[in-house]
C-alpha cells in the first residue's frame, strides 16, 4: 500500500506520493480550467512578451527619432519613415484625446436641462412631503417622517432668509 499525503486548499491542491514527485495543480481564473504542472501561464506568458515588446518598440521610437541620419547611415540603416511622423503621431494622439474629451463634455451639456427648465426640480420620482402625520401630545415621541423631496420655496427660504422658522 502507498503512503500518500495531501494537503487540500481552495487555491491549490498539493500531494505528495513516494512514487511520484509532488505536483501542484492551481486554478487558472482567466479561463476557469484546472492548471496542472510546473510551466508558466499563458497570461503571464502574454505579459511578459507584450512588456518585452513595449520597451523594445520605445527604444525604437527613441533611436529614430533622436539619433542623427549619419550615424543611422554609418550602422547600415538607410530606409526608415520620416522624422515629421516622430512628432506628428503623438501630436495627433494628444490632440484627438483632447477633443474626444471635449466632445464628451459637450454632449453631456447638450443633454442636460437648461436650469430654468421644471425637470430639474421635478421628475418622475418626486415626492411631496406627507401632512397627513397623527397629531401627538408634547411628551410624545414624533415618528420619523417618510422621505419626501424639499420644494424649492422651502429651499430658497432656508438659503437665503434668516428668519425661516
Amino acid at each position: 500500500m502507498e503512503d500518500r499525503y495531501s494537503v487540500n486548499s481552495p487555491r491549490r491542491i498539493l500531494s505528495f506520493s513516494k512514487r511520484r514527485r509532488a505536483t501542484v495543480s492551481f486554478l487558472d481564473q482567466d479561463n476557469k480550467a484546472a492548471y496542472s504542472g510546473f510551466g508558466p501561464k499563458t497570461s503571464e506568458v502574454y505579459g511578459f512578451v507584450g512588456s518585452i515588446t513595449t520597451v523594445v518598440a520605445t527604444g525604437i521610437f527613441l533611436v529614430w527619432a533622436y539619433v542623427p541620419e549619419r550615424w543611422l547611415h554609418a550602422i547600415g540603416i538607410s530606409y526608415y519613415p520620416s522624422r515629421y511622423w516622430a512628432l506628428a503621431v503623438p501630436a495627433y494622439a494628444t490632440v484627438t484625446v483632447v477633443l474626444a474629451l471635449a466632445f464628451y463634455i459637450g454632449l453631456n451639456f447638450m443633454s442636460t436641462p437648461s436650469s430654468t427648465s421644471s425637470s430639474t426640480m421635478f421628475d418622475e420620482f418626486s415626492r411631496e412631503p406627507s401632512t397627513s402625520l397623527p397629531l401627538m401630545d408634547e411628551g410624545d415621541d414624533r415618528p420619523i417622517e417618510p422621505i419626501s423631496d424639499i420644494g424649492i420655496h422651502k429651499v430658497n427660504a432656508l438659503m437665503f432668509n434668516n428668519d425661516v422658522k
